[in-house]
């Protein structure tokens, strides 16, 4: 399954490399430029304008690099319907703010509905072929030696707790040139392979994902020329709570997923304390990469040192599976 799953990240790799250089210039002409918010970093307004919604290309090219995979690996269906289904639910968002010219799309309820009925029906999914409700405690073993904890009737609202979290803190994390796509290349390195490892049939879906993102940052480093937008991000937190959630790993997103906890924390501490100080900051700014890019480090900066925070965790997460 190692062959099968270079296979997928080879050919959603250069899907969409290819894609790219042709869709960004139609969506400048079709004007799917960025909205910069007003009160976020000054530096950021220079970005107004520039093509926004290349989770288009993403999302094509991980369905491209699985496709010729789905008979033999059974259970990279569930996690790519996940995620075109989260994909598309940030393509809703997109489109609307485009058309809007504002940076607000979906209403917050339109967009918790729709992610609540696509985790239902992962959870039922899930729920029904009885494999998944224990899951793998961090750094006890692998699904062999380590310790199993059972979830029982805790199950599906556990399900919808990773979903709903992972999806917005990737979410977060989409603010800078490269960030979401450097920091989530290295996710899906490591449950690719945990899946290759442990549960083979879900490995070329995390093929595909690295080929995908590592095509897109040709064109989304910084400087970026395009953006991947809500269809990308959501797509992503979409795919790293599926694939999580079929290899009994949830719980490893707190670890290989750090960075993604963080950005959601520090936006609701950040609420938080503004609300129970009357106006005073806990940070420079929320999410927690503008902090430090308000402190003086540069985009370039940011994305690095949080790529290498995420290295080294999905490292250690790898040490504590054992032999």
């Amino acid at each position: 399954m190692l062959t099968d799953t270079i296979l997928s990240l080879f050919i959603a790799f250069f899907a969409c490399a290819a894609l790219c250089p042709l869709m960004i210039p139609l969506l400048h002409r079709m004007k799917f430029g960025q909205q910069v918010r007003d009160d976020g970093p000054q530096s950021h307004l220079k970005k107004s304008g520039t093509p926004t919604m290349g989770g288009i290309m993403i999302v094509l090219a991980i369905a491209l690099g699985c496709l010729p995979f789905l008979k033999k690996a059974p259970e990279t269906l569930p996690v790519l319907l996940f995620t075109l289904a989260f994909g598309f639910i940030g393509f809703l968002d997109d489109f609307l703010k485009i058309k809007r010219k504002q940076s607000e799309g979906l209403k917050s309820w339109q967009k918790f509905v729709l992610q609540l009925l696509a985790t239902g029906v992962l959870a039922w999914r899930l729920l029904a072929s009885g494999a998944y409700s224990e899951i793998l405690v961090p750094f006890t073993g692998n699904t062999e030696t380590g310790l199993m904890l059972p979830l029982g009737a805790l199950f599906v609202p556990f399900v919808f707790l990773v979903v709903l979290g992972t999806d917005n803190g990737v979410n977060f994390t989409d603010g800078l040139d490269g960030l979401c796509s450097s920091v989530t290349v290295v996710v899906a390195l490591f449950f690719a392979a945990l899946a290759c490892r442990f549960s083979p049939g879900a490995a070329p879906v995390s093929g595909a994902v690295i080929g995908a993102l590592l095509g897109f940052l040709l064109f989304n480093c910084y400087p970026a020329k395009v953006f991947m937008g809500d269809t990308g991000s959501l797509a992503l937190g979409g795919y790293a709570a599926a694939i999580a959630l079929v290899l009994r790993a949830p719980l490893f997103l707190m670890v290989v997923g750090f960075i993604y906890m963080a950005e959601v924390i520090s936006v609701i501490l950040q609420v938080g304390y503004f609300k129970a100080t009357k106006g005073k900051r806990l940070f420079r700014m929320a999410p927690i990469h503008h902090h430090f890019e308000l402190g003086g480090w540069s985009e370039t900066r940011v994305v690095t040192v949080f790529t290498i925070v995420t290295v080294i965790l999905s490292l250690a997460a790898w040490i504590g599976l054992g032999d």
